[in-house]
């Protein structure tokens, strides 16, 4: 197999990860994310497990993070294509379209959350929802690149998060209980920035208190 054949960006790398992907969904959702669920997968699939490990060589945490990343790109044309106004609005349908990528493997989807929350795996689940967050305000035409940037996207993880974990657990079709606890996330985060826009310009004005400290502290310069 030429290095050409083993980039884990040819057609062949994703055609072996989506196949697995598809057989382990249901596994998982029963037997967890682990070394035998993705065995099971790769001979259901049709692939050998020397294969498999090619291209997955950190095993179900690289099958984990590409059904995350084709998650977020089946969501992101979704979002691309609301007509929704408000920011809110925004926020709201595009969380929602992220979750609705995995309508019907809830459980996968709680059980692939549970394995990222393992020592091994944190730094890769934070990485991955901050991905999530990341594509869902530039698919909304987010264009900040100040410390916005960052508070935009770490205020959202902590929204997509909380609502991951009602969404796992509503079993109504539409989602209802889900959609009512993610409005209310979003009302709370609004109202913050709401409070914070208003401090900031209440105290655009004021004297630097901390420069007139330091200078209370040190001494004035001589003029």
């Amino acid at each position: 197999m030429t290095e050409k054949e083993t980039d884990s960006s040819t057609p062949r790398a994703d055609a072996v990860r989506n196949g697995v992907l598809d057989a382990a969904l249901d596994e998982a959702a029963f037997d967890g994310w682990n070394a035998r669920t993705l065995s099971r997968a790769a001979a259901a699939a049709g692939y050998s497990d020397g294969e498999v490990q090619l291209y997955c060589p950190n095993g179900v945490l690289d099958l984990i993070e590409w059904w995350s990343r084709q998650c977020d790109e089946g969501a992101r044309e979704v979002i691309q294509a609301s007509n929704a106004n408000r920011i809110r609005d925004k926020v709201a349908g595009a969380v929602l379209a992220r979750l609705e990528q995995m309508d019907g493997y809830e459980d996968a989807a709680s059980r692939a959350r549970g394995r990222l929350l393992l020592p091994d795996a944190l730094d890769r689940g934070r990485k991955l929802t901050w991905a999530t967050s990341d594509m869902i305000w530039r698919a909304i035409g987010d264009k900040s690149t100040d410390y916005n940037f960052y508070t935009k996207r770490t205020i959202l993880s902590g929204v997509y998060t909380t609502t991951f974990m009602v969404w796992v657990e509503d079993t109504d079709p539409d989602k209802a209980r889900t959609r009512e606890f993610l409005d209310r996330r979003i009302d709370n985060v609004m109202q913050f920035e709401k409070v914070k826009a208003q401090a900031i310009k209440m105290t655009s004005n004021l004297p630097d208190l901390t420069g007139l400290a330091s200078r209370l502290r040190y001494g004035f310069e001589r003029r």
